[in-house]
């Protein structure tokens, strides 16, 4: 049997362990000679014995039923013993426990062994009630646990929307452990009899602890605030559940404690049908969706269209003699539920009331935010509204060149002038990693030396970056603002969604650390640290302010943006969009620009799919999105392991590991991998708690170039054409894999069998191949993996648009629109004319975007300088898709005419 230290996932231990259990109790009742018969008993009492430390935190199937099944095996009752785990394996594989009572007996009425949840029509899984548990937390011995579940039964009704059953846990430990592990739990009751440390020792949980925050000063807590505690502790860890306390305690002692996420307190009383109607209320309030409710009622009713859209209600598609197969794909529904926003019925997208509205209210409430609006026209439009709304022509931004297009066409509507912030180069992997903080405060102490920090308005960064580099995001927004007190942050979050609902992903979130630095920076501990910091700095030059972490000022002011792709990594209609606010001055200064950039940017016509697919996606992670992120980690690291431990795989293939993607001075943990098959699982945590940047481990980037091809024909030639594998991004020898909250065990089996015959085909296509075939093939691999030309930093922008030369920021407007005019322009063939030109010593300047796609960022921009390094890129280059760049004519540039003009018309304009 495997070692627990095998498993990531204590989920995937429990559901493998049963797999086990029904297999090798099947075996026993086949029967064989003794010692094969000792030998499989000894593994079923070692698969008991690992199960007996995880089922007591799952309702189902119940530890009563469990010590039953354990007497079963005792007993040597073999045949009923092994009904009995075939009955659980099949509940819990085919979720019929969630919906009714199980039996574990082989004399109860058999039940359909069809009632596979997923077998199941969506209507009829739609007209089952939603399971949950619920959680309560005191020490009490057999009888006493017995008695609180049969009362909390009791008071269920028929009428009652949803199904809930009882776990009973005794110590604060094993509370936490049971909600990072039992993803069915949604509430959580605190007796007053709770302890502290758990009786299991089991290093999976303890690992699942540590990542909870289960720290050592927990033994400095007063007992008798046990419960409190563990109510904020529950808060920090799963901020979506709901918490009841009951205590003997007075009101004035429970009145000064942080309670975290508890909705209720109750004294001293046993009042089980109030506690049970909270339990259901609060389930309820994430439960609703309040526009999708909204648009399903207005489908149902009788309405006649003398507006806009024929396709409204579907007459003009069922009146047809020639789309009814697109009337028979989509089906009616989609149909009845159209109407045009200006119609009235239900609510407007640009000036909500309703309950587009609450939907936004409460998808604020589930990320975090202060506010939230939704887009219908994915993120692109997000960044162009926030950046629009909060950027005047002139003010100085500090963007991530590496950023969506999007952001730097904002750039271009806003006026701003761009400073731009080159990321660390993966030049082995023709990919770029993060901005590096150094790198952002050495702009900033620059412009601040400049006399220009006044005009220094937003820092814009992508985290996470397309291939999985994730920012510490409190330690940079903490650093800026110790530099520029009310820098404005945006935070592209736009493959980053999920990480709201994970405890570890969560706290590197801009809308989780805005919540917390609002917090410390009001606390007398913080301003104590700050005066001491800044007595201590005294005239500390540039050097030492870069190598200080710098503590930012208790007046600095929170005010930070996120913008979510939705429908990327969760579950949302394509260009199903989020704009998250956490801004102290939104109200005072922002609000009403906020408004006419949305108003500018949002068509009058969205779609309302999009929006109640919103509703219904923020309604999915509240109420289970911790259990699938949790899965979609779980895949990914399932991935690692399969392709880093397959002798025939390592032949070709590599996992990139965190120490490949980030370099070590960045990685304060000293966290390389994490996995090894020297040391199994690595421990992320402090890696997610310390290092400047971490790796998301949803992401699993493949080094392909031992295979002879580029990442662009592997993606395309071999995954998608010949396995119907899609993936997004490659780079000149590596694919990216990216798991989801859809992905399954079954995917990333079908996956791993795909690389595998891949390798096998290449190892016979080697075995059979000549020796110039073999030379070929090696020159193909060397050229791949060892002459790669270096990543090209931001070279900068030409002086015609610089307003001096001490800092690098520029007017990409400007020269945007410079471009208009054809006059302006020329075309000079890359291998040719342009060449010959940089040979020469001219300096050329781009006159366009150049946006290879993907992964969808700018190697040139209007006004910049074009380098030798960043030609010998281009020419490198393996994607097919180059925005902006003409092949059968070539780079565009601006004339030398062209930008002398306009040179003299910016020094006339600042002479006068």
């Amino acid at each position: 049997m495997e070692s627990v230290n095998e498993y990531y996932s204590a989920i995937q231990l429990r559901s493998d362990r049963w797999s086990a259990l029904r297999e090798a109790t099947e075996a026993l009742t086949r029967g064989a000679d003794d010692r094969q018969m000792l030998r499989l008993r000894d593994r079923v009492q070692a698969l008991f014995d690992s199960l007996a430390v995880i089922e007591p935190y799952w309702a189902f199937p119940g530890m009563a039923a469990f010590d039953h099944m354990r007497r079963q095996f005792e007993h040597k009752a073999y045949d009923d013993l092994s009904y009995s785990v075939h009955r659980v394996l099949r509940a819990l594989t085919t979720g019929a426990y969630r919906r009714r009572h199980i039996p574990l007996d082989r004399d109860s009425m058999e039940p359909d062994e069809n009632d596979d949840e997923a077998m199941l029509s969506p209507e009829a899984r739609a007209l089952t009630k939603p399971y949950f548990e619920v959680l309560i937390v005191d020490q009490v011995n057999e009888h006493q646990e017995r008695w609180l579940k049969s009362n909390v039964a009791r008071m269920r009704r028929p009428e009652d929307p949803f199904l809930y059953e009882s776990v009973v846990v005794p110590s604060l430990e094993d509370a936490l452990m049971a909600i990072l592990f039992n993803h069915n739990i949604q509430a959580i009751v605190v007796r007053p009899g709770l302890t502290l440390r758990s009786k299991y020792n089991m290093p999976l949980l303890k690992r699942y602890l540590a990542g909870a925050g289960g720290r050592d000063d927990l033994q400095d807590v007063d007992p008798h605030n046990y419960g409190a505690e563990l109510c904020r502790l529950v808060a920090d860890v799963r901020p979506e559940l709901d918490a009841y306390l009951v205590t003997d305690r007075s009101v004035e002692d429970i009145a000064g404690l942080d309670l975290g996420i508890c909705r209720r307190v109750f004294y001293n009383q046993e009042d089980f049908m109030e506690l049970h109607l909270n339990i259901i209320r609060g389930v309820q309030a994430r439960y609703k969706t309040p526009f999708f409710t909204a648009l399903t009622n207005y489908s149902k009713q009788p309405t006649g269209v003398f507006h806009a859209m024929p396709i409204s209600r579907g007459k003009s598609v069922t009146r047809s003699h020639w789309i009814q197969d697109m009337a028979a794909f989509y089906g009616p529904n989609i149909f009845l539920a159209e109407t045009s926003a200006t119609s009235g019925g239900l609510d407007s997208l640009l000036e909500p009331h309703g309950p587009i509205k609450e939907s936004q209210e409460l998808a604020a409430r589930a990320f975090g935010a202060k506010q939230t609006f939704f887009a219908t026209n994915g993120t692109s439009t997000c960044n162009k509204i926030v950046v629009q709304a909060l950027i005047r022509p002139g003010d100085i931004v500090l963007v991530d060149r590496d950023c969506h297009k999007s952001h730097h066409y904002g750039m271009v509507l806003a006026g701003a002038q761009v400073n731009y912030l080159d990321s660390y180069p993966l030049n082995e992997y023709s990919m770029y990693g993060a901005v590096p903080l150094r790198e952002i405060k050495h702009q900033l102490l620059k412009l601040k030396a400049a006399g220009k920090l006044d005009r220094v308005r937003m820092l814009l960064l992508t985290n996470c970056t397309f291939d999985g580099i994730v920012y510490n995001v409190e330690r940079i927004m903490e650093e800026c603002l110790a530099i520029k007190p009310d820098l404005i942050f945006l935070w592209d979050e736009a493959w980053f969604a999920f990480a709201r609902f994970n405890p570890t992903y969560r706290h590197r979130t801009a809308m989780n650390t805005a919540n917390d630095m609002r917090a410390r920076l009001r606390t007398e501990e913080h301003a104590r640290a700050y005066e001491a910091q800044q007595a201590a700095l005294g005239e500390a030059d540039e050097e030492t302010l870069l190598a200080t972490r710098l503590i930012p000022p208790p007046k600095a002011r929170v005010r930070v943006y996120a913008t979510q792709s939705t429908h990327k990594t969760l579950t949302s209609l394509r260009q199903g969009s989020m704009i998250h606010v956490n801004d102290q001055d939104f109200k005072g200064e922002v609000e009403q620009s906020f408004h006419e950039a949305y108003m500018t940017h949002t068509s009058t016509s969205p779609n309302y799919q999009i929006i109640a697919s919103l509703d219904v996606g923020r309604r999915q992670v509240e109420l289970e999105g911790f259990e699938f992120v949790q899965r979609q980690i779980e895949a990914a690291m399932a991935m690692r392991r399969a392709i880093g431990t397959h002798p025939l795989l390592q032949k070709y293939f590599k996992v990139l590991t965190v120490a490949d993607m980030i370099p070590e001075a960045h990685r304060e943990s000293g966290v390389t991998a994490y996995y090894s098959t020297d040391q199994g699982w690595a421990e992320i945590w402090d890696a997610w708690d310390r290092d400047e940047f971490v790796l998301d481990a949803t992401r699993v980037t493949l080094s392909v170039g031992g295979t002879g091809w580029d990442g662009d024909t592997f993606k395309t030639q071999i995954l998608m054409d010949k396995y119907g594998i899609q993936i997004n991004k490659t780079s000149r020898n590596t694919v990216l894999f990216m798991t989801n909250i859809g992905t399954t065990r079954s995917s990333v089996a079908y996956l791993i069998e795909v690389l595998v015959e891949i390798a096998k085909e290449l190892d016979d296509l080697i075995d059979d191949a000549s020796r110039m075939e073999k030379m070929g093939f090696e020159r193909r691999v060397k050229h791949l993996m060892e002459e790669l030309p270096p990543l090209p930093d931001f070279s900068r922008f030409h002086d015609a648009f610089r307003a001096d030369g001490e800092t690098p920021e520029g007017d990409i407007r400007a020269a945007f629109f410079l471009a208009y005019d054809e006059d302006n322009c020329d075309y000079l063939e890359l291998d040719g004319s342009l060449k010959a030109a940089m040979e020469r010593g001219e300096e050329l300047v781009s006159a366009s975007f150049i946006i290879p796609y993907p992964p969808g960022f700018p190697i040139l921009v209007p006004g910049q300088v074009i380098s030798n390094e960043i030609l010998d890129f281009m020419r490198a280059l393996d994607v097919n898709e180059i925005h902006g760049y003409r092949p059968d004519l070539g780079l565009r540039v601006f004339t030398k005419a062209a930008l002398d003009t306009h040179a003299g018309a910016n020094l006339s304009h600042a002479a006068e």
